[in-house]
């Protein structure tokens, strides 16, 4: 006789949810070399390339030194670009290989999917922020001024990020789309945010422009959290993510639950 009994599901199938989170954080750290720690080399080849190079220990931004003033940009930076590939990559590797369906046949609802999918970018993101800003603190001098801006910040450009990075995977049909949003929207939205200069030094036409980046807004308040330096309102900043947010969980879950390129 049959003792087993059938697993009763509530309101959230924690089980299903808890066994797609360690899948999505086991991806990245299996290959925790290339994923995390590759990542934070690259933000200390950056901040080499500006100290030596463009000799930016001889500059100040306001009365911060430059290269202290760089140093919180370049650790966002690298957050969100790979908490965006963390997401993204997931979704297109799986369409690719036509396994998407180990994550669609499981009973998981659309928001259980999401959540998911999005605690493996922000997990990746955070991991890669707490080492890059222990590694440039050392050599850039930053201590720790605003905490809950810190945390803010650092977990609502990820969030947004890993969710920009579901939209891309899910939209994607090869890796060459999956490129598009990389570079015609990620990495100009990047290099346009404030991440190696003041954006009260760029003209008037593209200080507007940075004004309604919200990348802007991140690496801004970021920097708030850690050097204590801002040029936008820190309300402003708050409320324009937690739009930015809203807004993008909104049209994600909207794309999974409709089974937008992903079920069909």
């Amino acid at each position: 006789m049959n003792n087993l009994q059938p697993i009763e599901i509530g309101r959230v199938n924690w089980i299903g949810l808890q066994a797609l989170i360690r899948k999505e954080c086991g991806r990245f750290l299996s290959v925790g070399m290339q994923t995390v720690l590759t990542p934070v080399i690259s933000s200390l080849l950056f901040y080499a390339v500006f100290s030596l190079a463009f000799g930016g220990h001889g500059r100040s931004i306001g009365d911060v030194p430059y290269m202290t003033f760089l140093a919180p940009g370049l650790i966002m930076m690298a957050m969100i670009q790979n908490a965006f590939a963390n997401t993204s990559s997931s979704l297109m590797v799986a369409k690719i290989q036509g396994n998407i369906v180990d994550i669609l046949m499981p009973p998981l609802n659309a928001i259980e999917l999401l959540t998911g999918l999005l605690i493996g970018g922000l997990m990746r993101g955070l991991l890669i922020g707490g080492l890059g800003s222990v590694a440039l603190s050392y050599f850039a001098g930053f201590g720790l001024v605003h905490l809950w801006a810190v945390l803010f910040y650092a977990v609502t450009g990820c969030f947004a990020l890993s969710l920009l990075g579901i939209i891309a995977g899910v939209w994607s049909e090869k890796f060459d789309h999956l490129a598009t949003f990389t570079n015609f929207i990620i990495m100009p939205l990047t290099f346009l945010s404030g991440t190696f200069y003041a954006v009260s030094q760029l003209p008037g036409f593209w200080y507007n422009i940075a004004l309604v980046n919200p990348f802007f807004f991140m690496i801004d308040g970021f920097r708030y959290g850690l050097i204590g330096q801002h040029e936008a309102p820190i309300f402003h900043g708050i409320i324009i993510m937690l739009i930015v947010n809203i807004g993008l969980f909104g049209v994600t879950w909207n794309m999974i639950r409709k089974g937008y390129k992903i079920k069909s």
